[in-house]
């Protein structure tokens, strides 16, 4: 067809996200071509996203791309990347563990890797942070199984569970689990206010601020973020992006990446209602948190984030470890509640002579494929 050039694209669910698994042996080797490419697919930049399959929300505007891995001990290699919507950009800085929950579906059903029956084991070497996800997919004949009695918050009705392992995740950007080397650091607003913070780096590079610090109770929903005129995002904003420059992870405020670090506010257990109606009881969970997705408030949270915000639980002195239960203290398993309800980790860490060691972090996750054929794409030009 004149002007459009075919890709193949399978179009799936990964946890409470949904975009483009795409191969990478698929897309064009320059860099600036591919990403031109991709944001043709995602119908970018436009906020409706409206000429392409993008869905006008950062959770549904996200791509995976996936290829037989070039690194001992993985099966694949996968990069995630946060597709602009107005901006023209993917964004390539941190990973997305919905989509991650993907991967593994992907790699089976594309003969990447062989499946074995009941659980096929796939090791994806993510290359935004050059760590190791163990993805544990369920096999039936042969094929992944989407079915099952599985529930995640966020997503209607139930799946197969995913059992997604994150790896020597401490340090995926920074190099280090604490980036300054300390468990609470001061920031000063653009206002003059200075705040308490906790940076840390598991899974992604993540800032933590506790909610009653900036006049918050932390259950908010989105619905109450987007009524106040922004200005719960602008604060979340200026912390992150000064977050950033106290990490290493750009030189000002202005530089910094829309997706990396995560920014996150925390409380107490404290009771609410999600954004669905349900009533959430301050003993079923162990903090309750709320974190931005690019421009706009998180309808969930993101998976890497929760991991960072689990592991910073669990070490003391920190803002979230001030906030978290004493029962998760003990069990190390931490449930946090985000605006759609709750998500669960387990955190195996340790301290040793050179600081906190972050062994493996684990979340369970539902995926499935949507629709998978050929897509229309406006040639680069």
């Amino acid at each position: 067809m004149k002007g459009y050039t075919t890709i193949p694209v399978l179009y799936m669910r990964g946890g409470t996200s949904k975009g483009a698994y795409i191969g990478s042996c698929d897309l064009p080797s320059d860099p600036m071509v591919r990403d031109q490419l991709i944001m043709n697919l995602y119908g970018t930049p436009d906020k409706r996203q409206i000429d392409g399959i993008g869905g006008a929300d950062p959770l549904t505007s996200k791509v995976a791309i996936v290829g037989p891995s070039v690194h001992e001990g993985a099966d694949v290699d996968y990069t995630f990347g946060y597709v602009g919507i107005e901006k023209a950009e993917v964004d390539y800085e941190g990973n997305c563990g919905n989509m991650s929950a993907g991967v593994g579906v992907y790699a089976i059903m594309r003969g990447l890797v062989e499946a074995v029956a009941p659980i096929t084991i796939v090791r994806i070497y993510n290359t935004n942070t050059n760590k190791i996800i163990e993805a544990h997919v369920p096999v039936e004949a042969g094929v992944p199984v989407i079915d099952g009695d599985f529930a995640i918050d966020g997503v209607p009705g139930t799946g197969a569970r995913i059992t997604l392992f994150f790896l020597e995740a401490g340090g995926s950007k920074t190099g280090r689990l604490l980036p300054t080397g300390h468990v609470k650091d001061t920031l000063t607003l653009t206002d003059g206010q200075r705040i308490e913070v906790s940076l840390v780096d598991a899974a992604n590079p993540a800032v933590f601020v506790k909610a009653s610090d900036i006049g918050y109770k932390g259950t908010e929903l989105p619905s109450e973020a987007d009524a106040d005129g922004g200005v719960l995002l602008a604060v979340l904003e200026d912390i992150r992006t000064s977050a950033a420059v106290m990490m290493g992870l750009a030189d000002s405020k202005d530089t910094a990446s829309s997706a990396v670090p995560k920014v996150c506010m925390v409380a107490p257990p404290t009771s609410y209602v999600t954004s669905d109606g349900r009533h959430i009881e301050a003993e079923q969970v162990d903090l309750v948190g709320r974190t931005k997705a690019l421009a706009v408030m998180h309808k969930a949270y993101a998976v890497t984030g929760g991991i960072c915000t689990a592991t910073a639980a669990l070490i003391p002195g920190t803002v979230v470890n001030e906030v978290v239960s004493e029962r998760a203290k003990v069990t190390k398993q931490v449930i946090l509640a985000h605006p759609s309800g709750q998500l669960q980790f387990e955190v195996v860490l340790t301290k040793n002579e050179q600081g906190w060691h972050l062994a493996k972090a684990g979340v369970a996750r539902t995926a499935r494929p949507v629709l998978d054929g050929m897509a229309y794409v406006r040639n680069v030009k």
